[in-house]
């Protein structure tokens, strides 16, 4: 590990990574898209102008005969061109509520992206802040294991003094020495699944020296003790962003099906324009020929078949009954987690309580059988439990806090 450590607190890791965290900055950017979407353009309720212009020639041969007088007039490879230019405007007026409930939807859209962002947010607050208290933990259980190589060395240098006076056997200098190593091999790993953490850390911060020693200013797991169940449901069906974005999806279902009724209506257009348009002609009297002026139309209209009306109209029926039925599945699936988190929390809380009792023991058995060892009262298998016993109180209490 190099460079200096600093130490960072909770809140100051979350905002560091709020704002470089890579899937947070894409998830931004799509609902920045979708804010940028939600326009009247967009929905079908403005007007579209075209400038045009084009160019037409004829080549052609014609031989027409008078009815009057039997003669025949007869043109050979005759070349009439024509060029025009203009504006057209072409607007829909109204189209049974389509573009308006189009609008509706892109605007919900827009919030669908909100609530999409919010949840990309929670969901890195609570994958993070999971992480940083593994890493407290991490840290905790390798002072634990240094302790542990600490009392094995000890314990090896007792062995090997008495080894050296020849008061203890070899089995004995072995079997101290062998579980000195076991501590030291535990310890190693430890080091590695902490820097595992630290680097998961890093990641979820874009933090792209992944070997800069990480310093946090929390030393322990605070459990608190205040929570209520009833709070907590209130909180979650109130505020719960999944179900928010399931009430969304309800709302734009609505509106899938007000866009299928909408085909029952009639529709209005009006197109209008300017436009120049200049002649040659190679045959006849006249030449040339330039015309302008503007121009106007209303189109109505009305679909009153098309075979596929009534599947439509069914289905987007059905969508929005799924959509009712997901928003209840939701809602059942929340406090069926909630009811199995507030068990785990309750059972971790006894056992939290618990497993402290166990470590004030563990720790007076580890001081007797230490005492015992030293006098030679006590064998090194014997005192070799009593450090294991000490170890796994000081890990269940970890595990309980975590």
């Amino acid at each position: 590990i190099s460079g200096s450590a600093q130490t960072y607190t909770l809140s100051e890791c979350l905002k560091k990574g709020l704002e470089n965290n890579y899937s947070l900055r894409i998830t931004r950017n799509d609902e920045e898209i979708a804010h940028n979407n939600t326009t009247l353009a967009n929905a079908g309720l403005l007007p579209t102008v075209d400038l045009v212009a084009g160019y037409n020639g004829d080549l052609s041969s014609s031989d027409a005969k008078n009815r009057a007088t039997g003669e025949s007039d007869m043109s050979i490879n005759t070349f009439d061109q024509t060029l025009n230019a203009g504006v057209d405007i072409n607007w829909t007026i109204f189209d049974g509520f389509n573009a308006s409930t189009t609008y509706k939807q892109l605007k919900e859209m827009e919030l669908i992206g909100e609530t999409g962002t919010r949840l990309a947010i929670e969901d890195f607050i609570a994958d993070f802040t999971s992480e940083y208290y593994n890493f407290i933990q991490q840290r905790l259980r390798l002072d634990n294991y240094f302790n542990a190589v600490q009392l094995s060395k000890e314990r090896l240098r007792i062995v090997l003094e008495r080894y050296t006076i020849g008061s203890a056997s070899r089995l004995d200098l072995q079997q101290a020495q062998v579980d000195f190593n076991a501590d030291s091999a535990q310890s190693l790993k430890q080091l590695e699944i902490l820097a595992t953490s630290r680097i998961r850390l890093y990641d979820l911060m874009a933090v792209k020296d992944m070997n800069t020693r990480l310093t946090v200013s929390d030393t322990s797991i605070q459990v608190s003790d205040d929570l209520v169940f009833d709070t907590l449901l209130e909180a979650t069906m109130r505020t719960n962003a999944s179900l928010l974005s399931a009430q969304q999806d309800i709302t734009l279902a609505e509106l899938d099906y007000r866009r299928t009724m909408s085909r029952d209506y009639p529709y209005v257009k009006l197109n209008a324009g300017y436009s120049y348009q200049h002649s040659i002609m190679g045959a006849g009297a006249t030449k040339t020929r330039d015309s302008w002026g503007p121009e106007a139309g209303v189109r109505i209209g009305m679909t009153l078949f098309d075979g596929d009306r009534r599947r439509q109209r069914l289905n987007a029926k059905l969508d929005i009954e799924n959509a009712d039925l997901a928003r209840l599945q939701l809602e059942q699936a929340l406090r069926a987690d909630l009811a199995d988190l507030w068990q785990a929390y309750n059972n971790n809380r006894r056992l939290l309580n618990l497993e402290r009792e166990n470590l004030i023991t563990a720790q007076e058995n580890h001081y007797i059988a230490h005492e015992r060892y030293m006098l030679g009262d006590l064998s090194g298998i014997e005192m070799r439990e009593a450090q294991l016993s000490l170890l796994d109180a000081e890990e269940r209490i970890l595990a309980a806090e975590y």
